[in-house]
């Protein structure tokens, strides 16, 4: 397992200056927001794609891939009753893969509450077969570009669309294909109220990539959350992906954030 961290908690941070960073204290890879770079990643372009995946190189770090990937543009939305809307935002994804492509990424995380949330009037079903044909579609264009869409189960409190493990698995194992897969996030799994290895060990075989943060939306080691038993489930069902840093409370400033986290899952990875 190796340890990346998310990159929109360095706001006003030039790219080149968090790679710099991360590389100094010991980060593996970095995951990248794409609304950090431009609210609609059409708008970027191949030569910029480039120069962030050399510039990542460099310091020695991979690309991880991409998440929050439906901030920008506006109108977006995978159960929306418009046709149109969900052709719209289909295509975009199909433009997010190829951006992660791009960039050298391999994992694109879905999680995007409000573009997912059932809106009032639209059955669960008809939520259900909405999110079966975008992601399958995408999941197809995805195999050409060898980029894996991570579904992510998030909190009852972010959207009421999947809220479990248990029913992102279900939706993986409708579109069967192996470029559709599931992300977990630690924030979220604690909303599922039940022993997180628990969690892990029924996603064993559609675990790809991992969100660490605590209980508090700080990262791992300002809360209560108990990282060695996450570490030995991961170890247990034999995760070699990596172990991603991704927090909403920004508070604390990036390098503390970024600092602790990483001295938290090291302590506990190589104990």
């Amino acid at each position: 397992m190796k340890i990346s961290i998310c990159n929109e908690i360095f706001r006003g941070w030039e790219i080149e200056e968090v790679f710099r960073f991360v590389s100094k204290i010991g980060y593996e890879g970095v995951e990248i927001a794409p609304f950090t770079i431009s609210d609609d990643i059409r708008n970027i372009s191949r030569k910029k794609c480039e120069e962030i995946k050399n510039i990542a190189s460099s310091y020695g770090l991979e690309i991880v891939g991409t998440h929050w990937l439906l901030r920008g543009p506006k109108g977006l939305h995978i159960t929306h009753p418009s046709e149109n809307v969900r052709k719209r935002t289909e295509r975009y994804l199909c433009d997010l893969v190829k951006f992660t492509s791009n960039i050298g990424g391999k994992i694109m995380v879905f999680g995007s509450p409000n573009q997912r949330n059932v809106p009032k009037g639209i059955s669960r079903e008809k939520a259900w077969r909405y999110a079966e044909e975008i992601f399958s579609a995408c999941s197809e264009f995805a195999e050409d570009y060898d980029v894996i869409i991570a579904f992510e189960p998030l909190a009852r409190s972010l959207t009421n669309f999947i809220n479990t493990a248990e029913e992102a698995i279900r939706l993986i194992e409708k579109i069967d294909h192996t470029n559709f897969r599931l992300n977990l996030d630690v924030y979220s799994m604690l909303d599922e109220r039940r022993p997180l290895p628990d969690i892990i060990r029924i996603s064993k075989d559609y675990l790809v990539h991992f969100h660490a943060n605590d209980d508090n939306m700080l990262g791992p080691g300002f809360g209560n959350v108990d990282f060695k038993q996450i570490i030995n489930a991961l170890k247990e069902i034999g995760y070699k992906g990596f172990i991603s840093v991704e927090v909403f409370d920004f508070s604390p400033g990036p390098q503390r954030i970024a600092t602790i986290s990483l001295e938290t899952l090291k302590r506990v990875l190589f104990s």
